[in-house]
Order: structure tokens, then C-alpha cells, then sequence
């Protein structure tokens, strides 16, 4: 396995490629980052045990210095997952976040404990007896709660940051066009798709100021393009957590209070969730364990961590409270 080597990030963010074989577009990497606690932090935190490992969203990368901040502020060891053909694992000839099947990435998550150390491990102080806390973002919040689901027992706690667990047209709409998707994708997995992303979701981001500059191609301003064999994978996954999974474990789901329609541009896009139906997601949220606190974040945009300073440290707290604080979920 490839060495720590520094990150685009800076000090004291690492990265180690993780190999994962080869698919049709030739081979096939993710990118593990770390941040790991200062000082004393890695033993005194109160969550000086615990390892969290991070899977973004689509379209996307991580970049979100601030997040790994107040992980390692709590004393834990912070990983974040640049799945395959995503940001610093996307490699010229592929097709930008395309997978066929969204348990694909179980090869990518299981790369990435092996790397920390196994389930509830660590790279750094031993790799026993440590808990695993897993964190996703919009799809990759759809990801870890299916891959949760299927390693029961492997996570000690889940949160997801604006889940995409379901289509944004909601379960109705979703069974309408699935046998249209699914045929697609049989017959022309790669096939083009409208555009749906008209950019505002990033012109909110910047207007706000949380959204640094990205390397060329690797969080473009309207998005990947879409492919059948992509988008029957996510509506997939949405069936599973419509038809009831269990993630063996407590989880917190941030979310904005409001949606935003995402076809014209508003200043409300500013403050509300313009990618996902927040209300479905908060009402599907229930069908992913039997633990679920779900906190909505006035103001918040999709990202809740990208949001305006108010609503953003509205969901650290949140956050931090649910972690550390009086009845303490994390078990």
C-alpha cells in the first residue's frame, strides 16, 4: 500500500492512494486524506477513541478544512474518502463519479479501514479498540447508510449531512420512472442525460464564501454529467431505504428547514436546501434504523457545513451536542 504523502490541503492533511484494481476505463484508485488531533487532544478528547471516516457527496471532493477541525478539536482522528473517479482519484479517460452499483464503493470503504487500521481502528497509537464513526454528504450519505446496513455491528454511530435518500420527485415519481431508467441502463448505461444543474447550487456556495477554488474538473460548476447506469444505481439504493434498512447503530441526520426550487435563480437559494426535498428526506430518515435524530438547521443550504456563519455553527452544535453532550448518542 502507497505511503502518506502530503495533500493539496496543507499541513496536517496527508493523502494515501489506495489501489482498487481495473475497471473499462483502465485502473481504478480512491484517495484516503487524514487530519489527525494535535497534542494532547489524540488522548485526553472526548472523542480521543473514535475514527471518522468521511465520503462526500456527487460532483464533489473533500476540501472542508473546518469539518476535520472540529473532529480532531474533540480528539478524533479524522479520514476522508475521495471515492473512485472523484476529485483526487479521477484519472484522464474516466467518467467522472460514474459507478454501476453504488455497493461498488464497499471495495473503496473497505480500502480506506484496512488504511486506518480495520473497522474502528487507527493508523496512528494502535488499531484496537477504537470506535468508527461514519459521515457522508448528500450521495455519499445514501452510500455509508447502505454500506451500514450490510456491515452491521462495523459503525458505532452514522451522520449524514442532507442525505440524498430519495429522488427529489419522492417515491411516487421514483416508481413511475424506474422501469424508463432501468431499461436505459441495461441498453445504454453511458447514454447522455439533460442537463439538469443550471449552477445555482454554486453560485449560492460562493455568494455565501464557503467555497474555495477547485482544482480544473474536479467540482465543476454544474455538476458531472448524468448516465443511466449512474442514475439507476442511485434509485437503487432509494428503493432499499424506502423499503426499510437498518444501519445497527445511532444516527443524526442535519438538514435545512426549507427547499428551494433549483430551476430559476433566488436569494433564497442562499439560505435553503436548492439540490434536494428536505421535508421527504426528513420523513425517509426514519426508515434507515431504529435511532434516528433528525436536526433541522434554519438557514442552511444542502452542504450544512458550507453554510452562512449562523446556520453553519447552528449544525456544529448540533453536531457537537449529539456527540458529547447531555444523553450522548454515541455509544
Amino acid at each position: 500500500m502507497a505511503s502518506w504523502v502530503p495533500d493539496i490541503l496543507g499541513k496536517p492533511f496527508a493523502q494515501r492512494t489506495l489501489q482498487l484494481g481495473e475497471d473499462a476505463d483502465g485502473p481504478v484508485v480512491a484517495t484516503l486524506v487524514r487530519s489527525l488531533p494535535p497534542g494532547l487532544l489524540r488522548m485526553l478528547g472526548p472523542l480521543a477513541d473514535v475514527d471518522v471516516l468521511y465520503v462526500h457527496g456527487w460532483s464533489d471532493y473533500f476540501f472542508q478544512r473546518e469539518l476535520a477541525r472540529f473532529w480532531n478539536r474533540l480528539g478524533a482522528r479524522f479520514y476522508a474518502l475521495d471515492l473512485r473517479k472523484y476529485g483526487r482519484s479521477l484519472r484522464p479517460g474516466q467518467a467522472p463519479g460514474y459507478i454501476a452499483s453504488l455497493s461498488d464503493y464497499d471495495a473503496d470503504i473497505s480500502a480506506a479501514l484496512d488504511a486506518m487500521g480495520g473497522p474502528g481502528g487507527g493508523d496512528a497509537g494502535g488499531g484496537r479498540g477504537r470506535r468508527l464513526v461514519l459521515m457522508g454528504h448528500s450521495t455519499g450519505g445514501l452510500t455509508l447508510a447502505l454500506w451500514a446496513a450490510r456491515h452491521p455491528g462495523a459503525a458505532s454511530a452514522l451522520v449524514l449531512n442532507s442525505p440524498w435518500l430519495e429522488l427529489q420527485t419522492g417515491a411516487i415519481g421514483r416508481q413511475a420512472i424506474a422501469p424508463l431508467v432501468q431499461m436505459r441502463a441495461r441498453f445504454d448505461p453511458l447514454g447522455a442525460h439533460p442537463v439538469v444543474d443550471l449552477g445555482f447550487y454554486t453560485r449560492a456556495q460562493r455568494e455565501i464564501g464557503s467555497l474555495p477554488d477547485s482544482p480544473d474538473g474536479w467540482r465543476p460548476e454544474r455538476g458531472f454529467a448524468t448516465h443511466p447506469g449512474w442514475l439507476a444505481a442511485v434509485m437503487a439504493g432509494h428503493a432499499r431505504v424506502a423499503g426499510g434498512v437498518d444501519v445497527g447503530c445511532p444516527a443524526l441526520v442535519l438538514l435545512s428547514r426549507h427547499s428551494t426550487s433549483p430551476m430559476q435563480w433566488s436569494d433564497q437559494m442562499t439560505s435553503t436546501d436548492s439540490v434536494l426535498v428536505v421535508d421527504d428526506i426528513a420523513r425517509t430518515a426514519t426508515r434507515i434504523g431504529n435511532a434516528v435524530t433528525v436536526a433541522r438547521i434554519d438557514g442552511a443550504i444542502h452542504d450544512v457545513f458550507l453554510s452562512a456563519p449562523a446556520p453553519r455553527d447552528a449544525a456544529y452544535s448540533a453536531l457537537e451536542r449529539w456527540l458529547v453532550g447531555p444523553g450522548i448518542a454515541l455509544p
